[in-house]
């Protein structure tokens, strides 16, 4: 799909986009939160009408024919969610293989039911990129979306995702399913 298509849909559905892409060749951005399916069709929206693609990892087992090669052209990364050094190994295996940039957008709850403690993978695949992390978000109570603040990561994972979900809190955001969203 064209960016110009993209932007006209994404503000068909009411959606504002607040600033631009992340400016670096490689990064991490967080899609908070994600509570439903919809959350991915914003954000694919809102990354394509700015011209950029963004990669998300998505378990393995919904590559199958036909679905998988429109996946994969789209920027989604399978992944096996069994072995988490594994998936590591296949975002990073992606990132070589791309020509230009390699946004990676993801989930650090995991998981579209509520969680408390937040995954840390971002962090081990943003020390292993050597890149920043954005905090990105898309609001559905005022359906806004954005790439969010830049958050330069520590050595320490957890302080680091303690820190992270208490900014998310402040943001007072709207999940899509509200009930499902938990930032503590």
């Amino acid at each position: 799909m064209s960016p110009k298509f993209c932007a006209w849909l994404l503000k068909k559905m009411g959606w504002s986009p607040v600033g631009g892409a992340a400016p670096e060749r490689e990064c991490v951005i967080l899609g908070v939160p994600h509570t439903c399916i919809a959350d991915f069709l914003v954000s694919y929206l809102f990354y394509k009408s700015l011209g950029h693609t963004a990669h998300i990892m998505i378990k393995k087992e919904f590559f199958f024919w036909p679905v998988g090669p429109v996946l994969r052209h789209i920027g989604c990364i399978p992944v096996d969610r069994s072995n988490g050094a594994s998936v590591v190994r296949s975002v990073l295996s992606e990132m070589q293989k791309s020509e230009g940039e390699f946004h990676l957008c993801l989930s650090p709850e995991g998981t579209r039911k509520p969680v408390r403690k937040w995954k840390m993978g971002y962090h081990t695949i943003a020390r292993a990129l050597n890149c920043p992390v954005y905090l990105g978000y898309f609001d559905w109570g005022t359906k806004r979306i954005s790439v969010g603040p830049r958050f330069e990561t520590s050595d320490n994972a957890r302080a680091d995702t303690d820190r992270i979900q208490q900014i998310y809190e402040e943001m007072k955001l709207t999940a899509y399913h509200p009930e499902k969203y938990v930032t503590h």
